[in-house]
């Protein structure tokens, strides 16, 4: 215990003014009401506390306050509860663990003299900003609001788009110092029960100081943490994690941060985006299809041209080779080296356009692709056609973000593996990345579910975008009711 709770006004903030004792935004205020049968006493954080609310609705009203009844210290709390103080949010305690987190919390303590519980105000401010479009998922169609800093905005987002009083948030507190507010949020008859308290069980097996951001807790709590693939999902968009929840996932709120987690989270998810269900299913459908050829072509590219340029030279067009041939003269390095440079660059551009700031970001990247390119192929320091790899490889790894990480680790060992044995090394890869991708969980779920078995069920919303009157059924294995729909959408006449 921090310190002994007593029922003297004095003794409590003496003490408390000694375990705050370097810590100046902690403020103290004695006072008395007015014909002095009130004793009161009142500790907040400044910054965090709201001062109108403590002057106006604490402070005055107690001063104001005349006690026409002769009561009892035991009734004196529940006096000043109901009938002088004007706060929504009022707790009682004698824990003084809970009096000092609430203190560093926002909230306010109000200790009366010759009482022993302490009331606690709710009297937290909450700067937060504005809410934004997410930066992180931009989409011309659909909702413009992003999630915020502040985990109660965020809870509103989803609440104002679910209106179930089957949705249930759960609250938690992890970290040890931090005391970071998370809670879980899930439809109560979607949601499977496993999944929730598989959930609830890792959560709370988290031993740690600070939580700071969501992924903190996304490393902990992941089936696979040292995957290179995600197997929980995160978006900033409420109307994606409101979709995830009518599909029987889980979600993971945690305040301090716009990031907001969703599992079980499936490979296929990477390939799909939010508006895909706001367009045209014909035009998503494509949409989709050509995130799948991109994921292709950012992580093979490379590794196929390393494989024909060095080993299969027959298999390309002559004239063809024979320009690459000619662009390749006077070049010293070999094929795979001039495409780990360029790569290696590429990343290099691309790191730095992020941590830039975003006035001159864009314009270094354009810039220094430009710049650095035409001069290293003047220079005859690498070769044309590596640059047309490297640049379609990279453009093509942007259509897939979620999965940036992932494609270019791939890409290195697709490229080493084609450098050592040709075509049949870049085929040996591919079969193991499939084995080992069919080889994940996330949360009791096989991470390739949906892709490992073609049928029109799981086509409806996998690779293609079927239309909504035709995807009756929520995703299998994810959901304890897979009904979305009770009647299909009947013919024209």
């Amino acid at each position: 215990m921090l310190f002994n709770l007593s029922s003297q006004l004095e003794t409590n903030i003496a003490q408390l003014k000694d375990f705050f004792s370097k810590d100046d935004i902690v403020k103290f205020r004695t006072f008395n009401s007015k014909d002095s049968k009130i004793h009161c006493g009142i500790v907040f954080t400044e910054g965090l506390s709201d001062k109108i609310i403590i002057n106006e609705n604490i402070i005055k009203p107690i001063i104001n306050s005349i006690n026409n009844n002769s009561l009892e210290n035991s009734e004196l709390s529940s006096y000043v509860e109901n009938h002088i103080i004007q706060c929504d949010g009022i707790e009682k305690t004698t824990d003084v663990n809970v009096i000092v987190n609430s203190i560093l919390s926002g909230k306010t303590a109000l200790f009366i003299d010759g009482v022993l519980e302490v009331l606690i105000l709710s009297t937290t401010k909450n700067p937060t900003r504005a809410i934004s479009p997410p930066p992180s998922e931009n989409s011309i169609r659909g909702s413009r609001e992003g999630f915020t800093e502040s985990i109660l905005v965020n809870i509103n987002l989803l609440r104002k788009r679910i209106l179930d009083p089957n949705l249930k948030i759960e609250f938690n507190e992890i970290g040890k110092r931090t005391k970071t507010k998370v809670c879980i949020a899930y439809i109560q008859d979607i949601a499977p029960d496993a999944i929730i308290n598989e959930v609830k069980k890792r959560l709370d097996d988290i031993d740690i100081d600070g939580i700071l951001e969501s992924g903190y807790l996304e490393e902990f709590i992941a089936d696979e943490p040292l995957s290179l693939f995600k197997t929980i999902g995160s978006t900033e968009r409420p109307d994606v994690a409101a979709a995830k929840l009518l599909e029987g996932r889980v979600v993971i709120i945690c305040d301090g941060t716009p990031f907001v987690l969703s599992l079980p989270y499936l490979f296929i998810e990477a390939f799909q985006a939010s508006e895909d269900y706001y367009n045209n299913y014909i035009f998503s459908s494509l949409n989709r299809l050509l995130r799948l050829l991109c994921f292709i072509l950012t992580t093979s590219t490379p590794a196929i041209y390393v494989a024909l340029v060095s080993y299969h030279q027959e298999m390309i067009p002559t004239s063809l080779f024979m320009s690459i041939v000619t662009a390749r003269e006077g070049v010293p390095f070999p094929t795979v080296l001039e495409a780990i440079i360029m790569l290696l660059t590429f990343e290099i551009l691309r790191e730095a356009g992020i941590r830039l700031p975003q006035q001159i970001g864009q314009t270094t990247s354009i810039l220094g692709a430009l710049v650095l390119g035409e001069a290293a192929v003047t220079a005859r320091f690498i070769s044309a056609p590596i640059v047309i790899i490297v640049a379609l490889t990279g453009i093509s790894g942007f259509a897939i973000p979620t999965m940036l990480e992932s494609v270019i680790v791939l890409r290195f060992i697709f490229l080493i593996a084609a450098f050592i044995f040709g075509l049949y090394g870049y085929i040996f890869a591919v079969i193991g990345l499939f084995t080992y991708l069919m080889s994940i969980q996330s949360f009791g779920v096989n991470y390739m579910e949906y892709t490992d078995v073609i049928n029109k069920e799981n086509i409806k919303d996998t690779a293609l975008r079927v239309p909504h009157w035709l995807m009756q059924y929520r995703p299998r294995f994810i959901t304890k009711n897979r009904i979305r729909m009770r009647q299909r959408r009947q013919g024209l006449h």
